[in-house]
């Protein structure tokens, strides 16, 4: 590979890229050393750890000291491809999957695993239960019957006969504390027999014994009500938890030290931790967890409790009494509500909130703080393909960047995996390194970029201190950050199962309403005889548009009618000396219809959740409540596969249909998305998916005029249709669209939908006229929702892209301004509704576009409306 000469040149063709990376400007000559001299010298500072019992790795510092902004480390990159690609180089690069399996920790054979803890069971000698009672009933005679309070029998094995005579509660009266975990006791009446009898007991573990699994709520009641003095049953607080299990939680009182539960409150008093963690806690509010009785706490987690006992009011106005309390761990959302800012603003003392500083907190208005959340490991089953695993788990481990010069970006992006070292960073809110990806052009020139990630320390770090990312540096709560963590770790449900319940009760509640007057004619155009000058930059226009009515001319400011591709605005008018006579192919605001989150947004205005609009999120705004849905439907067992659409791209570029949640996250990465519910059961033409282009014309928004073309056509995908995992990979079977890409087999429309009503047994008419009711509510939604859309000097052609449902039912999929008309422009067709079989030439298709258009013809069209519309005060 080539170098560069100099560092001058080096800055001058990698500026902006050495900019965009954020690599402080001292690190620039060194990055530029280690690139010339391909150096990676990342071994000689760090280790990379295993951890998370081998699903996950760590990476270490080895060096004394490395000090903030101090060095700069190349890091490669072990997969690079685009998303398409990812099966098929997974299938075919020799040892590639294996390297990925093992980078992501998923290469583990976990039948070997299962068997190697078993032997390891096994050689491990344990004493009998009897033999534990023994020496414990030895230190009774010694010390006496005060010496054994606490009594450990796990795992030994102790079946119902053998429990009631081992007649714990008459060699040991004292015991406060029982572990009977991992046993074989299978009788209620046996077990309570027992522990009834031990009247001092304030904790009881029966984990893992049948008993529990086949008696589950009916025993632990009956062990509750007979035992007064429970504090603790199997891990868990009882309603009566006390001094005793808040010493146990504070490290007070143990199995080695179980303490004396008659003494006074006082020990309690030099508590300053106490770890609450998953203890079933129904209330804390009570006479013991008060600030007299812990007056130096200063660190509590209460995490995993559900506490709804007590309302998040009265929860912080208690914890506002502990004025020691700086660091508290809770599930947020959770029993203080679900903002993290409104927790720190009401608890003052509160320094850190789950690992994150108040004033970080307060600044950025957090809800959820990630420092407590559990890492998403996918789950492992026995023979599963490791390209299954490296599939799902490479969520965890891609970042990516899109290609760009100085004439155009690349339409899909470039995602990568850094090697074992890079990809061991692990997330961080105040990570102590920045990562960026860094093409370095040997030559100046994009075509010899070679990928690298580079590494630097943001902080000063330590010997043994662990290298952490952010994984979402830069990315406030302003961008869902709470809820893009959800890509990579296990963040709260109930949050976003209560935002979408939220967020699909206003949705239900939307109603828009039409009140029709009388057609009437509006906003003629009034020739007077002469002939209509069009400019365009269409093509097609200029090719096809043959009536002696319109003439083409190559001055815009001169024009009648300006019919083209970009957007008027005031801008271009000002540019080319345009006025407001002049006629415009488009309409003020039309974003509301033809950029797809402005679509949804317009419809769910309108109509709420029409059946002809699949579920549609706007991933930079809805991601909470798209998450919500996803568990939703998940917890119902029922389909879960989605699309990702750009905002504003046609011919499906950057589109991509997924059912892993963390990739749905992730993907918003590569642009502004919206994430719509996948149509799993389309209707097929020969066993093949298929969707239809319908051409709107739109004379005025109110009164309402627009005509549906009786030229419409098909588009077919040239696969089988497949819900198979990898299918998802073949553009192929998902996509119609081939006019860009793949091979386009063009059918006429009328040979089409013959064949559809022989296949299916359906008329076809119903089905047309079930989409032309979608079609015009489209347009009153549109119209109603944003009556500024109406403009006296425009007229405009959409395109209507629409699939059917295994049922026959319309589902809408975007609308296109200046919508592809090769198709009917080059093919001739035939009437398939109303009059059916009447020729319909293809260089007409223009000529019948500008007569509807701009003189008010009506040659070939199948509808027309004419309606007054007014919102409804719930959408207003």
């Amino acid at each position: 590979m080539g170098t560069m000469q100099s560092y001058e040149d080096f800055v001058e063709s990698h500026g902006v890229l050495l900019a965009a990376s954020g690599l402080p400007l001292p690190l620039h000559r060194k990055l530029f050393e280690k690139l010339g001299a391909e150096s990676f010298d990342g071994g000689y500072h760090f280790q990379v750890e295993v951890v998370e019992n081998g699903r996950q790795r760590r990476l270490v510092l080895t060096d004394h000291y490395l000090e903030k902004d101090s060095d700069v480390f190349l890091i490669d990159h072990a997969w690079t491809f685009r998303l398409s690609d990812a099966y098929k180089q997974l299938k075919e690069i020799p040892g590639l999957v294996e390297r990925m399996a093992s980078l992501m920790c998923v290469d583990t054979d976990i039948d070997n695993v299962v068997q190697v803890a078993d032997e390891d069971d096994r050689d491990d000698a344990k004493q009998s239960a009897v033999e534990v009672v023994e020496r414990e009933l030895c230190r009774v005679g010694e010390e006496g019957s005060l010496a054994v309070r606490c009594l450990e029998l796990e795992d030994s094995d102790i079946d119902d006969a053998m429990l009631v005579s081992l007649d714990l509660p008459n060699k040991f009266p004292h015991l406060l504390a029982l572990s009977l975990r991992g046993n074989k006791l299978e009788s209620p009446e046996d077990v309570l027999k027992v522990v009834v009898q031990v009247t001092s007991i304030r904790a009881l573990w029966l984990n893992c014994n049948p008993v529990i699994e086949t008696c589950g709520n009916d025993f632990e009641a009956a062990v509750l009500s007979n035992c007064p003095e429970l504090e603790i049953y199997n891990s868990r607080f009882t309603p009566k938890y006390g001094k005793w299990a808040l010493g146990f939680c504070g490290g007070l009182y143990g199995m080695d030290n179980p303490g004396d539960p008659y003494q006074g409150d006082h020990l309690l008093q030099s508590v300053t931790s106490l770890d609450l963690s998953n203890r079933c806690i129904r209330s804390l509010v009570n006479q013991v967890f008060c600030p007299s009785s812990l007056p130096a706490l200063s660190h509590l987690n209460i995490h995993g409790n559900p506490i709804d006992e007590n309302s998040p009011e009265e929860l912080l106005e208690h914890l506002r009494g502990f004025t020691n309390l700086t660091i508290l761990e809770v599930d947020i959302p959770g029993p203080l509500g679900g903002s993290a800012a409104n927790i720190v603003r009401v608890l003052a003392s509160v320094l850190l909130l789950n690992g994150s500083a108040s004033s970080k907190i307060l600044e950025s208005e957090m809800v959820i703080v990630d420092s407590m959340l559990k890492p998403r490991v996918i789950e492992l089953r026995p023979g599963e393909p490791l390209i299954d695993r490296v599939l799902s788990a490479m969520w965890s481990y891609v970042m990516s960047y899109r290609l760009a010069n100085e004439e155009k970006i690349d339409e899909t992006s470039i995602w990568y995996v850094m090697d074992e070292l890079g990809s061991a960073l692990r997330h961080c809110d105040n990570a102590n390194f920045r990562v960026s990806p860094f093409l370095y052009m040997p030559n100046g020139k994009l075509e010899s970029a070679v990928s690298y990630s580079i590494l630097w320390p943001a902080k000063d770090v330590r010997r043994g201190d662990e290298c952490t990312r952010d994984f979402l540096v830069g990315v406030g709560e302003d961008r869902q950050r709470s809820a893009r963590l959800t890509a990579w770790f296990h963040t709260p449900q109930d949050y976003f199962l209560r935002e979408y319940k939220e967020h699909n009760m206003k949705l239900h509640s939307r109603k828009l309403t039409l009140s029709e007057i009388p057609s009437s004619e509006c906003n003629q155009l009034d020739a007077r005889g002469r002939v209509l000058r069009v400019f365009t930059d269409i093509p097609h226009v200029v090719d096809y548009l043959s009536r002696p009515e319109f003439v083409i001319t190559t001055e815009a400011k001169d024009a009648d009618i300006i019919w083209t591709s970009v957007q008027v605005d005031d801008e271009m008018k000002k540019a080319v000396g345009l006025n407001d006579r002049q006629y415009t192919n488009q309409f003020p605001f039309e974003a509301c219809l033809v950029m797809k989150h402005h679509l949804a947004e317009t419809v769910q205005k309108a109509y709420g959740t029409p059946e002809w609009l699949q579920p549609t999120y706007n991933l930079e705004t809805h991601l909470a409540e798209l998450i919500g849905d996803y568990y939703t439907r998940e917890a119902e067992e029922v389909d879960n596969l989605w699309i990702l659409k750009p905002w504003n791209m046609a011919r499906t570029i950057d589109t991509t249909v997924i059912g892993n949640l963390s990739a749905i996250i992730r993907l918003m990465e590569t642009g502004p998305k919206i994430c719509q519910k996948y149509i799993e059961h389309p209707a097929l033409f020969q066993g093949r998916k298929f969707d239809l282009r319908y051409i709107v014309l739109v004379r005025s928004l109110n009164p309402m005029e627009i005509f549906l073309s009786h030229v419409f056509w098909v588009r077919l995908a040239n696969n089988p249709y497949s819900l198979t995992k990898y299918s998802f990979f073949e553009y192929e079977t998902h996509f119609t669209v081939m006019n860009y890409r793949g091979k386009m087999n063009h059918m006429h429309t009328p040979e089409f939908v013959r064949g559809f009503e022989q296949e299916h047994h359906v008329e076809w008419l119903d089905i047309h006229l079930r989409i032309e009711r979608m079609i015009r509510s489209l347009f009153e939604a549109a119209a109603g929702v944003h009556p500024e859309m109406q403009s006296p000097m425009s007229r405009a052609m959409y395109g209507v892209d629409v699939m059917l449902d295994s049922h026959y039912q319309p589902k809408l999929l975007e609308v296109t301004y200046c919508p592809d008309c090769t198709r009917a422009c080059k093919f001739d067709t035939e009437t398939v509704i109303g009059e059916s079989g009447i020729s319909i030439k293809g260089r007409d298709f223009y000529n019948n576009v500008f007569g509807c258009l701009f003189l008010n013809e009506m040659t070939h069209l199948s509808f027309g409306l004419s309606t007054r519309l007014h919102l409804s005060p719930s959408i207003a």
